[in-house]
Formats: C-alpha cells, structure tokens, sequence
C-alpha cells in the first residue's frame, strides 16, 4: 500500500493555527504545515533559542504571543487570523515535572484546554480542532493494549491532566457540538529533540559522547515509541479526514506503531543504530509511573487508513544518523 501524503489543495492558504509549535512534535508539525502552504500562526509563550526545525519555519509564520490560559491571547489567536483548523499541542509534559509541580502541570494543560476550547466554541470559523492527549490519560489498565473504549483513569499528576484535558474537550463536543478529535500517543522521538531528559535523545547524546547512557527507571518498564514525523503525518490525516467525514469528528484515536518494548530493549536498539556497545547505569530512580502502557491502533487503521512510515528499528537509524550529523548544533548547544 502507498504511504498516504498530505494533500496540499487542502492545506493551501488555509488558515490553521498551532499551540506548541515549539515544541518537540509543535515543531514538526508546523515544518509540515508551512511545506504545504497553509498560513500558519502560532501561541508562543516563551522565548525559547531555536532548534534545527523551529528554525526552518520561524521566519515564515505569525506569532501571537500568550499563554495557552490566558483566554484573551487565544481569543485574539483565532479571532484576528480567521483560523480555520486548530491543533492544540501546548502542555507540560513531562511526567517528572508534573510530581514536583502539579498545580502548574494542571494550571496549564486542564485550564489550557478549556480555554482554547472555549475560544473555539466561540469562534465562527473553527471547522476542526484537533487536541493532544496522551496513552497516560488512560492511567494502569487491567488489559493491554489500551483501546479507545477503555475508561480514563490517571492517578498521577501528569496522567490525572491528560485524562481531564481529554475528557474536557469530548465535553465540548457532545455539548457544544466543537469539532474536535483526540490524539493518543505513546513516547514521541526523532530528530530535533533537545529535552535530554527523555530516553532517546539522552540515550543518543550520552552514546555519541562516548559515555554510558543513564536510565531513571529499573529499565522493564513498557511503552510504546513513535517516530514524531509519523506523528505529526497524524495528525495531518485526521484533521482532513474530518474535514471530509463529520461522522468521525468527536472521536478519539491511538497512533501507534503497535511494537511495545522495555527500555532496555529500546537502549539495545539505540546501541546497535549508534554502533556501540556502552552498557546503560540504571539509576532506578523514578517513581510514580505506571509499568506497562502501550496502544492498540486497529480504530487509527480502520477508520482513518493510517500506518507509521517506517518501522522502529528504521526510524531509530534514521534518528541517531540525525544527532551525529547535528551534533554541533545540539549536543553541545
């Protein structure tokens, strides 16, 4: 089957606006979206020294200035541009974060929510809001993989604001009728990611560095990986596929590559892409995250025709030759 591409008589000259753009996933998506010709405006709330892909649509784009929960700054986001589809990525999302400072984690990823869904919900022009939730927004589950019929259940801080922020935006569409899909994801990684908290990249800088990489966990914990330009092409599927079936439009959807692994596993995947045998320091240090978590996507594949791109061990070879080849910008930057 033929890898499905954007269509870009879809996306040319159209309106769109994204929050998190400098982010980590914000930022391919956006790349995606000024490729194919949209007029793309962005929420930015701080000022943040430009990656390798931010700096490749930042000259071209608008920038309105705010934070996701200040109602006035998204109000003047859709209103003054006249944005017509909408991707709300903007959240802290780090799990670790999240335990030491919750109240900020729900301030901006539950009131952040809202607030762009009540903007929406005000506004004469949205025709599709696509939202950003998360494989933790359905806490531990009895039975893997999660599907989307399964009950959000987070405990945690950071699982507790997906699961809200998820639940908010389903609310404003049975309620309001606001045309919004959900994205649920495992753990996101690719080029241009220089949070070297997560596993891949730290994984990839301390290999490349000639040190042996560190893993806060005991190493068995289970998640699923996905390759953020096959995530951001997701998300690029499902807002023109609501575009042209309303029967899909209040849904959520897993992506996922649907191949769990431990973390040493994918350590050992990582050592074999970079071509070094460097044993992983298991440190054993995190705590309050859930052991296994990993997706179903038959609902993605079904009714969306989605499929990743390339395979993990693909899209692991195609990261680590990304970061020797940028090493200077990002690993010492």
């Amino acid at each position: 089957m033929t890898a499905w591409t954007p269509d870009p008589s879809h996306w040319q000259d159209r309106p769109v606006a994204v929050t998190g753009a400098t982010g980590f996933l914000g930022s391919h998506l956006v790349a995606h979206l000024v490729r194919l010709g949209a007029q793309v405006v962005v929420l930015v709330r701080d000022d943040v020294p430009p990656t390798a892909i931010t700096r490749e649509w930042l000259p071209k784009v608008a920038v309105v200035r705010g934070r996701v929960e200040d109602q006035g700054a998204v109000e003047r986001l859709l209103g003054d541009y006249e944005v017509r589809t909408l991707f709300h990525l903007a959240a802290q999302s780090q799990v670790g974060v999240a335990n030491r400072n919750p109240v900020a984690t729900w301030e901006a990823n539950i009131a952040g929510t809202w607030t762009l869904l009540e903007a929406a919900r005000r506004s004469p022009r949205i025709e599709q809001v696509v939202t950003a939730s998360s494989d933790k927004a359905y806490g531990a589950q009895p039975v893997l993989p999660y599907d989307e019929d399964m009950p959000l259940a987070g405990v945690n801080p950071y699982d507790v604001s997906k699961s809200c922020a998820d639940l908010i935006s389903q609310s404003y569409h049975a309620t309001y009728g606001v045309p919004v899909c959900i994205t649920r994801c495992g753990n996101f990684f690719g080029p241009g990611d220089q949070n070297w908290e997560r596993l891949v990249p730290g994984t990839i800088r301390s290999l490349l560095r000639g040190q042996r990489p560190l893993i806060r966990s005991d190493g068995t914990m289970v998640r699923d990986y996905l390759h953020v330009v096959d995530g951001a092409l997701a998300y690029l599927l499902l807002a023109e596929r609501m575009a042209d079936d309303e029967s899909i439009v209040g849904h959520a959807f897993n992506f996922s590559t649907e191949s769990p692994m431990t973390v040493l596993e994918l350590v050992a995947r990582i050592q074999k892409a970079a071509g070094t045998d460097l044993e992983p320091e298991i440190l054993g240090i995190a705590t309050h995250e859930i052991e296994s978590q990993f997706l179903s996507a038959a609902k993605a594949r079904k009714l969306l025709g989605w499929a990743p791109t390339m395979s993990t061990d693909e899209a692991l070879s195609h990261t680590v030759e990304w970061y020797r080849e940028h090493l200077a910008d990002v690993v010492d930057g």
